[in-house]
């Protein structure tokens, strides 16, 4: 209660909002959280919380648990994420296995997890072992023969249908928000944007659940996107734990950013490439603190995930390798030429899978997601299964590209022709002519690398989890273990020839087709989602390869190159814009020669500019004015005839305002005058109480003058996250401009459709 002298009888007048309420300063779904009120609103707490602490032990004590909450957090995500994914790791490894065959001793273990517990192995035949028997074995007693190929072949079919059935309909009936990848929704929330449950409970778990499913399909898919949709989830779920993030939208949005970097730990075993993913493609806001926190929790996820040890390697990744060989400066042209070819596929794709998703969104298609993933997974399952290369799942498939042949392989793409007279140690065998299985491994890895550039179009943006990164690495792999075999034998039959002569003599080790296909796999990677830094510090944790940086960023930026110079979107930037979602880009340039007048609101010939005045509209005028417009606030003036700027009001928080004061403030009727400054205006004796909300008013919104050319405008809004600037000359109101008017103009300069921008 404050005094404010003697009004209509009474000697005290509550100053509404002295007390916090709840829901004030929170934000509706689909809006665009106030990134500067939130900083206001943290250093405000923080320097309460300080202040107290010196008050007595038990406030320091207090001051300290809220410092380390932000630990607390990072911990909590590292250990729940680690456990997520190795869980998903286990259950996708047996349920693929599952397609093909079944464990009789244990039937919860793989194939190989089988054929470990076997004495009657052999190393030849290691992948064979009386425990696992594939269902022909099974049903009909036999291996071999039509029939157990057309029995194989069918169940093979059933079971990926099977998957893909289970995922769909959990996803369309408990989370539709748990299907994509995720991360272009990730970068919109991380750029201020509320979507409510979109990293809620429900999601996490049909998310885990539905990506183990989708995976082990054989669907031409991933899981590393989703995985950081599912670390994100963890990050919010954590975060509604503690006041100083559950209160705060900015301060949660540092949670999520280190969770977008455990996600990428865990998928890849790669805690330093997830903390720079995070940093160059997913956030918009990392101050330093942020670094050190996301390490922190990466490196707790990956500890976690290392304990798990999910692939029975001692290692955090599928695709550990080993090369002996360096590589020579006349390799680069190859590498380069990788790097062509994987900005020219993310083209590409790019450009497809926008087209279709397009297609999806505007036509009867869109209709019948489930229809859509049975037909794309029948089709999937029924072109994979006779080639061996796609009928497996595609972590194994690059992990066998990615690997070096040494004496003990006994892979088709190891099958050289031995010199009998070699007597060279087990780790440094020379080049040698490639044999029959070599060659039926080249056609086969042809129909393969045809086949998922095809279908991954069709599967990417379908209603269940489906991440990008693992078959763009594929593609790239397959183009790169191609060209490197290529080059092999071109360096072995004519070793003669001036390229070759200073670096390849016979009988020496000179060609590493494995290192191709992780060449081939960062360019395609790179291509696509247009990362460089991240991506080679990916790739080289993800490998091993710590040698071979170079070629790595040499590809990484000609492949960025490449693909700038058709468009510069990357795939996750696309299906930003596709869904209209209100991102400014930090990586957008704006050079149109416009001004702030140009795209401010009202226009000429529009109605004027809705605005309150700071001591003369009553309850019944706010409450008819917020239910005639749909804005999402309102600038204060002084009056009507000046136009004189004193601040800006929320809608939202004026509704909750009013709300709570009719329900707590006697007195307060429709007619009871609103005003916004310290003292109450002069008012006839029989009056109603008036009702002051200058708590609720933002003294200080963004400002800037008609002439202020766009240019800045758009780096403002970029680099304070504004959700809207008001426009004046000399301290007069002129007009508001909103993220929205801004995201319209740059479509419009850009000679999109600028209806586009969906959401507020």
């Amino acid at each position: 209660m404050v005094n404010t002298g003697d009004i209509n009888g009474s000697s005290n007048l509550m100053d509404f909002l002295d007390e916090p309420i709840p829901d004030v300063g929170t934000y509706e779904d689909f809006h665009t959280i106030d990134w500067l009120r939130e900083k206001s609103r943290d250093t405000d707490r923080h320097r309460k919380i300080t202040s107290k602490s010196k008050e007595s032990i038990w406030e320091f004590i207090k001051g300290l648990l809220d410092a380390w909450s932000g630990w607390v957090v990072m911990l909590l995500i590292g250990l729940l994420a680690g456990t997520l994914a190795g869980v998903i790791d286990l259950a996708v490894d047996w349920m693929t296995d599952l397609k093909e065959g079944i464990c009789l001793n244990a039937f919860w273990y793989s194939h190989e997890q089988c054929c470990w517990t076997s004495d009657e192995t052999t190393f030849e035949d290691r992948d064979k072992c009386p425990q696992w028997q594939k269902w022909s074995e099974l049903m009909i007693d036999q291996s071999e023969g039509a029939s157990a190929y057309i029995l194989n072949y069918f169940l093979y079919i059933m079971w990926a249908l099977s998957f893909a059935f289970l995922a769909v309909s959990l996803v369309r009936v408990f989370a539709p928000y748990a299907c994509g990848s995720g991360i272009p929704e990730i970068k919109t929330i991380l750029s201020g944007f509320i979507i409510r449950g979109y990293l809620g409970k429900w999601t996490l778990l049909i998310k885990t659940v539905t990506l183990v499913l989708v995976v082990s399909s054989g669907l031409s898919l991933g899981k590393e996107g989703p995985s950081v949709h599912v670390a994100c989830c963890c990050g919010n779920l954590f975060s509604s734990l503690f006041s100083k993030y559950s209160k705060n939208e900015g301060k949660r949005r540092e949670v999520l950013s280190a969770a977008a970097a455990v996600g990428v730990s865990v998928a890849f075993g790669a805690p330093i490439g997830g903390v720079l993913f995070s940093l160059e493609e997913v956030s918009y806001y990392f101050p330093l603190k942020t670094l050190w926190r996301s390490f922190f929790a990466a490196l707790v996820a990956a500890f976690t995930l290392r304990s798990i040890n999910p692939f029975g390697n001692s290692r955090l990744v599928l695709f550990y390798v080993e090369y002996h060989t360096p590589w020579y400066m006349a390799e680069l042209f190859p590498f380069i030429l990788l790097g062509v070819f994987g900005g020219l596929w993310g083209t590409l794709f790019i450009r497809c899978n926008i087209a279709w998703c397009r297609r999806r969104k505007t036509t009867k298609l869109g209709k019948y997601p489930v229809l859509e993933v049975i037909v794309v997974t029948a089709i999937t399952a029924l072109l994979a299964y006779p080639n061996p290369y796609t009928r497996r799942s595609t972590s194994e498939l690059i992990s066998e590209l990615f690997n070096d042949c040494g004496a003990l392989e006994s892979s088709q793409l190891c099958d050289y022709i031995n010199d009998p007279n070699m007597t060279r140690p087990v780790d440094d065998i020379p080049d040698r002519q490639a044999g029959a299985g070599v060659y039926t491994a080249m056609w086969q890895l042809a129909l393969a690398l045809i086949f998922k550039i095809i279908i991954t179009i069709f599967t990417f943006g379908m209603k269940i989890p489906s991440g990008l990164f693992i078959p763009s690495i594929a593609v790239g792999a397959i183009a790169g273990r191609i060209v490197g075999v290529g080059v092999e034998q071109l360096a072995y039959h004519h070793h003669d020839w001036i390229i070759f002569r200073n670096w390849c003599r016979p009988g020496a080790d000179c060609v590493t087709p494995g290192l191709y296909a992780m060449v081939g796999a960062a360019a395609c990677l790179g291509g696509v989602t247009r990362m460089t830094v991240s991506l080679v510090v990916i790739m080289f944790e993800l490998t091993g390869g710590l040698e071979y940086i170079v070629p790595l960023m040499a590809a990484a930026v000609t492949s960025k190159w490449v693909a700038d110079a058709f468009g510069k979107e990357g795939i996750y930037e696309a299906h930003i814009h596709l869904n209209g979602y209100p991102f400014l880009d930090v990586k957008d340039e704006f050079t149109h020669r416009t001004l702030a007048m140009d795209v401010m609101r009202p226009r000429r010939g529009e109605p004027s500019l809705s605005v309150l005045t700071q001591d003369s509209m009553t309850v019944e005028d706010v409450e008819t004015l917020i239910k005639d417009t749909d804005y999402n606030g309102f600038p204060v003036v002084v009056s009507r005839d000046s136009e004189r700027l004193i601040g800006f009001a929320q809608r939202r928080e004026l509704i909750i305002a009013i709300k709570n004061a009719r329900q707590r403030q006697d007195g307060v009727v429709s007619n009871s005058i609103i005003y916004f400054t310290e003292d109450p205006p002069e008012l006839p004796a029989n009056s109603p109480h008036p009702l002051k909300l200058r708590r609720i008013l933002n003294l200080s919104p963004f400002t800037v003058t008609d002439h202020t050319p766009m240019e800045t405008v758009v780096d403002i809004f970029r680099k304070l996250g504004l959700r809207q600037c008001l426009v004046t000359r000399s301290g007069r109101l002129l007009g508001i401009i909103t993220k929205k008017d801004v995201l319209r103009h740059m479509a419009q300069m850009a000679n999109q459709d600028p209806e586009s921008i969906m959401f507020n």
